[in-house]
């Protein structure tokens, strides 16, 4: 529940006598540009709060009446920016962290999907999420994460949230809705287990969020139809408008730059911008959160890409508020909740104050301490170079591979084999995913076309969303290395080449999150970047180093490998080492 309540008797009596003049303010400030997200203007402007409320929005100079006085010197007002969809386990730092670096710049509010949490950890993971929230000078409204894991009988995790399971979380207050439903084709095909988690949303009258990659037409329509309300898997402008035209909230994310352009050009050239238009971040890597921010990064890249400015904080505002039914954000004007952010310019958008609930920030919130459930969650077995082959004998003609990155597709290659063991080919590299939870199964493998030249290895418990052991690597005894240093951190980053650790990350939280500095993570995690650099041949946009943490999201079209072996959800086929199970 919001722990500032503008519904109490008493702060609404004083807020009106402070509007008459009859009472002063506790917050009056002066020489601002208010941005009018209603009219889509810019008018000189005062505002006055009492308590967590905006009172009075009033010509300059009108009032002087007031325990503090703030000028703003010039400074743009602007209601506190709204993130519909995000992951603070995926800047691998804590709730608490993540705030002290967004907040400052103007974030006031996030949405939560602690699904890695829930992979990795199961309820306790989603308690911590809560827990950690509680008292942070960001509003964190938190969502009941749907895809646990996210393609059942296609990987396995920490946990498995069945219908049952969500009942429970969706009763609670402080739980705002269903995070974004992944299991599209369990969606499309009616599954019992998508369709009880779906309507145990809607019978808890809460959200539904989705996660639409790639669906169109009929698929898209039939998506829509099951009760989903959102989406933020864009993959071109075509996309966003038929997203758009089918009444989705389309929450426009920034963690794919090289798409926004296009989706720029698009919105420029509609009469309007849609009511349903709003931002997201979805993951940022904490060395980027830390040097750019977080949504209004998002905000900023926009304007620069050509997005009318005015537009673009009304999407991270007003336009986040109306979709979330929050008729208490998003709006500078009086009867709302005092989120309010000064930015230095409308290109730039540097925040040199914020208000939320009324209170300027000052002071970061500490962390709360770990529960022992999401600690040693890294249960593998030590590895040895023969766990990162594939066993065969006699040549294999066509053995099944998965191509590119991200969009992937299936392959086949003719392969050589020496001494019982295929031979990875020329320009292949080799993935390998290791169940974590204790389950010692296997270890699954799978050669990778167009996935550059690598010359060492990247082990990573970071995995979308299984967050299994995962590793790549163009030899088996740097991935066993590798692999085994992860095992031994109880979860992090690790790159090696040569036999030698050139740079990694301990990630002991759920084998995500750190709780050290954000600095020193932030620096370590760009260490991390660094040697990658020198153990592969990236050819963005695709191609990248962020592409090897989705590289088991199975929930997506197309092949992807799993801890149960290289699986495609949407077409149901599943197989081990290239045999067809």
């Amino acid at each position: 529940m919001e722990p500032h309540d503008l519904y109490d008797a008493t702060l609404r009596d004083r807020a009106v006598r402070a509007a008459l003049g009859q009472a002063p303010f506790d917050v009056l400030i002066t020489g601002g540009q208010l941005v009018d997200l209603i009219t889509g203007s810019i008018r000189a402007a005062d505002v006055g709060m009492v308590g967590p409320m905006i009172t009075s929005v009033h010509a300059p100079g009108a009032r002087a009446d007031a325990v503090e006085v703030v000028n703003v010197a010039g400074g743009f007002l602007s209601p506190g920016l709204i993130d519909m969809h995000m992951h603070v386990e995926s800047s691998m730092i804590t709730a608490a962290a993540y705030a002290a670096q967004v907040v400052p710049r103007g974030v006031t509010t996030v949405v939560w999907d602690p699904h890695e949490l829930a992979n990795t950890c199961g309820v306790a993971g989603v308690d911590y999420a809560l827990n950690s929230a509680k008292g942070l000078a960001l509003r964190t409204l938190t969502l009941a994460p749907s895809c646990v894991p996210s393609a059942p009988g296609y990987e396995s995790t920490g946990a498995d949230f069945t219908p049952e399971v969500l009942v429970e979380l969706l009763a609670r207050d402080d739980i705002h809705g269903l995070a974004e439903v992944m299991s599209m084709r369990a969606v499309l095909e009616r599954d019992p287990r998508i369709v009880g988690i779906v309507q145990a949303s809607l019978d808890a009258g809460k959200r539904v969020c989705g996660h639409a990659r790639g669906l169109t037409g009929a698929q898209l329509q039939s998506f829509v139809t099951a009760g989903i309300r959102t989406d933020h898997e864009l993959i071109s402008a075509a996309d966003l408008i038929e997203k758009l035209q089918a009444g989705l909230t389309v929450e426009m994310r920034g963690s794919h730059d090289h798409l926004l352009p296009e989706f720029v050009a698009a919105l420029r050239d509609l009469p309007a911008l849609p009511q349903t238009l709003t931002l997201c971040t979805d993951d940022v890597f904490v060395d980027d959160l830390a040097a750019q921010g977080g949504l209004d990064d998002v905000v900023r890249r926009l304007v620069n890409y050509g997005m009318d400015p005015i537009q673009a904080l009304q999407a991270a505002t007003l336009n986040a508020a109306t979709q979330l039914g929050r008729t208490d954000l998003g709006l500078i004007a009086p009867g709302r909740r005092a989120d309010i952010v000064v930015f230095d310019s409308l290109h730039d958008f540097r925040a040199t104050h914020v208000w939320t609930n009324g209170i300027a920030y000052r002071t970061p919130a500490p962390d709360i301490a770990v529960p022992p459930a999401l600690l040693n969650t890294v249960q593998v077995k030590e590895l040895t170079a023969d766990d990162f082959r594939i066993r065969a004998s006699g040549q294999i003609p066509h053995l099944e591979v998965i191509e590119k990155p991200r969009f992937t597709q299936w392959g086949a290659r003719k392969v050589e084999t020496q001494d019982g063991f295929a031979v990875c080919p020329d320009g292949m590299a080799r993935m390998a995913v290791i169940n974590r939870f204790g389950v010692h199964s296997p270890v699954r493998m799978a050669f990778l076309a167009e996935w550059g030249q690598w010359s060492g290895a990247f082990a990573t418990t970071v995995a979308h969303d299984a967050h299994n052991l995962s590793v790549f690597g163009g030899d088996e005894a740097n991935m066993a290395l590798a692999a085994n240093r992860a095992r031994e951190l109880g979860g992090g980053l690790i790159v090696v080449k040569d036999g030698q650790i050139l740079a990694e990350l301990a990630l002991p939280v759920a084998g995500l999150i750190s709780t050290a500095p954000t600095a020193e993570i932030a620096a370590e995690f760009e260490a991390v970047r660094e040697a990658m650099d020198q153990i592969v041949t990236w050819q963005p946009p695709l191609l990248v180093f962020k592409a090897c943490f989705g590289a088991s999201l199975v929930c997506n079209p197309g092949p992807h490998l799993s801890d149960l072996g290289i699986v495609d959800s949407v077409t149901g086929r599943i197989l081990r080492y290239g045999a067809v199970v």
